[in-house]
């Protein structure tokens, strides 16, 4: 009887438990994957691919028209011309006609104040702002305040302000995209004697609020106070604190005096003219606005 040797025996073959791995996709392939599912699904009709196709459309118009305003912001800051500016005027009381018409010809003084301003700081003859003054637009409710944190009252606040805008434009017969900016001066009488002022303005935006006491002695702080919510829609930043004080140096006119007080006018983001460490007053005159280097730096007056 012949015997057999296990060395004769052929070795079983070797089975592994390993799985060959699938060639790793890209992030990119896999978002295309994703969206190519989205967008081309193979059971889904006509009519499913034409409302994605028309949704896809209406958010790259979106897309481009913001990056196109926010572009075109941008570059209102490289002063290649002058910056076209509306002046709204808005009545909440019935203004008298002696005083809005020495308003309107204190522009012209304000045109000339930040063209001599801008060339302290660039060196350059050119007027940086030319301004249209509107006729008034009675209302009988103040602008709608921009008071809210939160995200969604912000875009409610937002809606609201742009419909008081627009109300106001159709009455003016204005077109908002004529301007580079438009600063609404809303006025009503001092109560008792006691002028006031406030404002409200899209910090790098396109529209600013200011609501003034508008008496023949206001009109120039009141052109004061246009010009700083005007600055605000470029860039520039408030330079006075909680009390409403001017800070220290941003909020001077001329901080590298030795002799520091009295300063020789107001910043035109700061309130007040700084008088001594303890005393300020409000600016009586054109000739005492000043643009800080601060503030100059922050609209593209001078180099960072």
């Amino acid at each position: 009887m012949k015997q057999t040797t296990f060395d004769s025996v052929p070795p079983p073959p070797v089975v592994s438990d390993q799985t060959v791995a699938e060639p790793r996709r890209t992030a990119f392939e896999a978002l295309w994957g994703k969206l190519g599912g989205v967008l081309l699904p193979p059971s889904r009709g006509r009519f499913f691919r034409a409302r994605i196709s028309l949704l896809l459309a209406i958010l790259s118009a979106v897309l481009l028209w913001g990056a196109t305003d926010c572009y075109q912001r941008q570059i209102r800051t490289h002063w290649q011309r002058p910056l076209r500016v509306a002046l709204v005027l808005v009545e909440r009381d019935a203004i008298d006609p002696s005083t809005l018409s020495l308003l309107t010809e204190r522009v012209d003084e304000l045109e000339r104040r930040l063209a001599s301003e801008y060339k302290r700081h660039d060196g350059r003859d050119f007027t940086p702002f030319s301004f249209v003054v509107t006729a008034p637009i009675p209302i009988d409710h103040p602008p709608p305040t921009m008071q809210e944190q939160s995200l969604l009252g912000l875009v409610g606040d937002t809606y609201r302000r742009w419909r008081w805008t627009r109300a106001i434009d159709e009455r003016a017969g204005l077109s908002a995209s004529s301007f580079d900016a438009r600063i609404y001066l809303v006025m009503k009488r001092a109560a008792d004697g006691l002028a006031s002022v406030e404002g409200e303005s899209e910090l790098g935006g396109r529209v600013g609020v200011a609501q003034v006491d508008m008496e023949p002695e206001m009109v120039d702080f009141s052109l004061f106070v246009a010009a700083h919510e005007l600055m605000h829609t470029l860039g520039a930043s408030d330079k006075y604190g909680a009390q409403g004080r001017a800070l220290y140096p941003g909020g001077f006119a001329a901080p590298e005096r030795r002799q520091l007080y009295p300063q020789p006018g107001a910043e035109v983001m700061a309130r007040n003219v700084p008088l001594s460490a303890s005393t300020e007053r409000p600016p009586s005159t054109l000739s005492e606005l000043f643009v800080g280097d601060t503030t100059a730096t922050e609209v593209g007056w001078r180099k960072r």
